[in-house]
Order: C-alpha cells, then structure tokens, then sequence
C-alpha cells in the first residue's frame, strides 16, 4: 500500500480555508504555517490543528521566517504548499528538496504576477482567470508552471465574490494536485514565457482613484468592482467629497455634460463618463459611513441649503 504523502501548508488567512479543510479530511497535512495572521484566525487554525494532531507555526514578519527550516525539518513534509503565503522564502528554506515547494498563485501566470491579481484582472476586464500551481524558486511567482487551471469571470464578479470562488476552486486544485503528488514519480513543469510576464505592485491610490476624465463607464465599474470589498469601493471625489464608491452601474443614456458632473439624481447619483454614457451610483462610503447615494445627495443638499 501506498505510504500517505505528508504536506505541509503555508498560508496567509481565510483564502486558504477550504483547501485546509479538504486536505486535512484527506489527512494529507502534517502541519500548517501562517505568515501576518491576526489573532482571530491564527487561534482558530491553531486550535483545528491540535484537534487533528497537525503541526502549527505562526510566522508574524519576515524574521520569524528565520525560524522555518528548523519546524519543516522536524516535521519532515514529501512537499509544502504555499496559498497566499506573505513571505518570500530565501534558498536556506527552499534547500529543504528540489522541486519540494508548490505555490497556487490566485492568477494567471506570467502574465499575472504580484501580490493582488484578482484586482488585477478585474481592473483589466479580463474575461478569464487562473490558479496557476508552479515550483518556488527564490523570486516571487516565477518558478516552473505545472499547470494554469482556468476559472471564468462572471460579469457581475465584485473582488470579494471572485475571491471567494477562486478559494472554493483552489480547494479542489490543490487536492488533485496533492493526489499526483501521491502518484506520479515526476510532474511535468516549463518554464514562464518571459515576454510574456509582468508583475503588478501592491495597488496604490492611484490605481484605485476614478478619473472621469480619462475613463469609460465600463472601466469605471470595473474599477469599482475590483474594489469591493477589499479597498470599501473605488475612490472618487463627489461634490467636493472624497468618497468610495462601493456599487454602481452603466445608464446607456447619452448627456452633454462634463465628465465627472452630476447629470441627474433619483434613487441613484447618475454622473457623465467620458464615453456619453452614464454610470449609476447606489452605493458609496464617506467619512460618515456606508450610505445609499440618495442620502449623500440628500445630506449634502441640506448642507449647501443650511
């Protein structure tokens, strides 16, 4: 009989839960590893890995990762799994054995590097995204593609709705990729097309304001999409405000008005796009809080009238 393969996971929070919880019921784990998790769910991981007898280590920055080799050693994994691990891991770690280390990156890959890609893609209006399980070298998402597994991007796909299908998704990927590992004596990998690759930063305020000068309605909402829930809706300034803007939608209705001006407000704050069309606001957040667009209105009208 096949002696069970051992796996350790390296995670960052709740995006790895459901692959946790599947590869444990497989009992393919014999330890978990989180970097920069708050208390909440680094108690929550600790306790369900002492009611599985899994082994568990806390990695809180970038020094504390000095103290890995020593735990993986101890433990002993066939191969590590990082989901949305923080951390870069140096060659001291990925030593422990060749091709050992697997990372699931929430995006196409090259194509798609860098710490949000699931902002990425929606930003860019990409119809398609991946999980992408590749080698770990030394550099961030850059190791040899195993394989890019494609997930479609649904058109009302906010942040916080494709994160959480990407999460249920990886579930399955890393069990069946946990399942070859069980089986194959070699995985078949190639190398990333460079010319294909790019690497985005962390998004800035720049890369979540609105410019209504320069964007279309349906960048707008795309925009606005890939920052909820994460970023509490796109930045924006309205009515003299800065604001988030949490929900809205296009109105094919033409106007004659500047980009960025009010065109007209009913239960929805309607505002010209550069394109002629409109875009409908519903909902969006001030330094008062969440709000429907015809309580701004409402409460900025009474302030201008005070």
């Amino acid at each position: 009989m096949e002696i069970q393969k051992k796996i350790i996971v390296l995670c960052g929070g709740k995006f790895a839960f459901p692959a946790l919880q599947l590869l444990t019921y497989e009992k393919f784990i014999c330890g978990i590893g989180i970097g920069k998790g708050g208390n909440t769910i680094i108690n929550a991981l600790e306790r369900e890995s002492e009611d599985n007898n899994i082994g568990f280590k806390s990695f809180t920055d970038k020094k504390s990762i000095s103290e890995m080799r020593p735990w993986i050693d101890t433990l002993q994994p066939d191969y590590v799994f990082c989901i949305s691990f923080p951390f870069l891991l140096p060659d001291t770690i990925l030593s422990y054995g060749n091709d050992k280390f697997i990372n699931f990156h929430p995006g196409p890959l090259p194509q798609y590097r860098g710490v949000m890609p699931i902002f990425e893609v929606l930003k860019n209006q990409e119809t398609e995204t991946a999980i992408c399980a590749h080698f770990m070298n030394s550099k961030f998402d850059e190791g040899n593609i195993i394989f890019n597994d494609p997930v479609a991007i649904q058109k009302e796909d906010t942040y916080g709705k494709l994160t959480v299908r990407l999460s249920e998704r990886l579930a399955y990927v890393a069990l069946n990729m946990a399942n070859m590992l069980q089986f194959a004596s070699s995985i078949p990998n190639q190398q990333q097309e460079e010319n294909l690759a790019y690497y985005y930063e962390k998004p800035e305020l720049a890369d979540t304001y609105i410019n209504w000068k320069r964007m279309t309605a349906v960048e707008i909402i795309a925009l606005i999409n890939a920052c909820n829930p994460w970023n509490t809706g796109a930045d924006a300034t309205l009515l003299g405000e800065q604001i988030k803007i949490i929900t809205a939608k296009i109105l094919n209705e033409s106007h004659s008005n500047e980009p960025g001006t009010i065109v007209s407000i009913t239960d929805t704050i309607n505002i010209a796009c550069e394109d002629d069309k409109q875009i409908a606001i519903a909902i969006l957040s001030t330094d008062e809080g969440i709000m429907k667009a015809n309580q701004f209105s409402s409460h900025n009208m009474a302030l201008n009238n005070y």
